[in-house]
């Protein structure tokens, strides 16, 4: 095999290659990137069972062939080559990696080892990439990193012909945002409702690469025992296995109706809560008092350390306390993309103890945004 291919986008396909694969891996044949050469395109993948990347850029093509090669170590020679064409060449195993006076020696890994990649199913439907990449990256914040229930570590993808809704939860919130999706169906009878677990960390991965795609097909298929989603965006391909299990019904939990309310602006609620938190101890709560006056914000941290701030606050209601921990308000102020944001207070059958309070976008103080994003949030479990 012999090419020579433009550094950026050489640095750039590897880059995207290996960005989803493990770690660590027990199988050291799959941390490799496998490069195949032929007429005038060069095409970069990866697999490491469970998720795949597949990208193809174009070069100038001497020899075909197809060679096998760490993928880190490719990556971390990429992306510092100077600024000059590359060139690749393989003589048996030893891979030589040439660049301005830049010079690599490197070692291929054995071909006939490595994993033939999925196969993509048949187009699902297609989503307008920026939509995408911003519902990713408003809603997989609130999935779960334990391991422990691996059902909940996803982003719950449901599709109908006309809407993609993206669900997460880590038992102590849940985020939502529906987006436009074209399924290519027009009248007729409506298709049934598909449901795809996919894991927030591919995701998310995912949402980044694609967000400057105008369009991203995705494709859900496969059987019972081995489902799969792909995304794709001109000459880039992902694919990931889903996860199994039921998610849990967190729909239930958002109100239908909410009453009392409080309009903040966003930007000011989340310098008041970064500074206020200053001063608290790990996992503990921030006191938030809503009166027609405003909103008070109070941390007690210790004895040493105490702060409060006061903000604006256009309140509808009654007077109301809650406590909620900084991080997760913050995730979901965070992830209103508007200039104002509405807290709504839920109520429980314990006149007592307020239920979760309800995030949503204000495109002005009077004006609820249209974006679909909505984010649940209490200090104790929504889920048991």
């Amino acid at each position: 095999m012999k090419f020579e291919v433009n550094r950026d986008v050489f640095s750039e396909a590897v880059s995207f290659a290996v960005k989803l694969l493990p770690q660590r891996t027990t199988l050291p044949i799959l941390s490799g990137v496998l490069i195949h050469a032929e007429g005038e395109r060069l095409t970069l993948s990866s697999f490491d069972y469970e998720v795949s990347a597949q990208t193809s850029i174009s070069a100038q093509i001497d020899e075909s062939g197809t060679v096998l090669v760490s993928g880190r170590l490719l990556n971390d020679i990429a992306s510092r080559l100077p600024n000059a064409p590359v060139t690749f060449s393989t003589d048996e195993s030893r891979i030589t990696v040439t660049c301005g006076s830049a010079h690599f020696t490197l070692l291929s890994m054995p071909v006939e080892e490595y994993p033939t990649l999925p196969e993509v199913g048949p187009q699902t439907g297609v989503i307008p990439g920026d939509a995408f990449s911003e519902a990713v990256s408003q809603v997989a914040v609130a999935a779960s990193r334990d391991d422990v229930t691996p059902v909940i570590t996803g982003v719950q993808l449901e599709v109908s012909d006309n809407d993609l809704s993206l669900i997460a939860t880590d038992r102590y919130r849940v985020a939502v945002r529906t987006i436009q999706w074209d399924s290519g169906r027009s009248g007729g009878e409506p298709t049934e409702p598909m449901h795809a677990l996919v894991p927030a960390r591919t995701l998310q991965e995912v949402g980044r690469t694609f967000g400057s795609a105008t369009t991203v097909s995705v494709s859900i298929s496969g059987n019972s025992d081995r489902e799969l989603i792909a995304f794709q965006a001109a000459d880039k391909t992902v694919t990931s296995l889903l996860i199994k299990g039921n998610y849990p019904p967190v729909r239930r939990l958002f109100p239908e109706t909410v009453q009392d309310h409080a309009v903040i602006n966003t930007a000011e609620l989340v310098e008041a809560v970064r500074r206020v938190s200053l001063v608290l101890e790990r996992e503990a709560a921030l006191r938030f008092s809503f009166t027609v006056d405003g909103l008070t914000l109070e941390a007690i941290g210790s004895e040493q350390a105490q702060a409060s701030e006061s903000i604006d606050a256009l309140l509808t209601g009654e007077d109301m306390v809650v406590s909620l921990k900084p991080a997760f308000l913050l995730d979901g102020l965070n992830a209103v993309h508007s200039e104002f944001v509405r807290i709504s207070f839920t109520k429980t059958e314990n006149p007592n103890k307020p239920g979760p309070v309800l995030i949503t976008g204000q495109s002005s103080r009077e004006e609820p945004a249209t974006d679909g994003y909505r984010y649940l949030l209490q200090p104790n479990l929504l889920l048991r």
